[in-house]
């Protein structure tokens, strides 16, 4: 049983890679949403280090 669902996620995974790779407007949306996810990453960080230096000023 973990078998077949371990050869279904690389196949599931492989199958959405290569779509992505064919596909102009889903190569769009992934490159998109990562550019997203990086700007709020970096966000979320220079919040911490803001946080991080008024404790340490206090």
């Amino acid at each position: 049983m973990e078998k077949m669902f371990c050869l279904g996620l690389v196949l599931g995974a492989v199958g959405g890679a290569l779509v992505v790779a064919n596909s102009y407007k889903a190569r769009c949306l992934v490159k998109k949403s990562q550019a997203e996810f990086t700007q709020k990453m970096n966000d979320m960080i220079d919040e911490k280090l803001q946080q991080v230096k008024n404790s340490a000023e206090q």
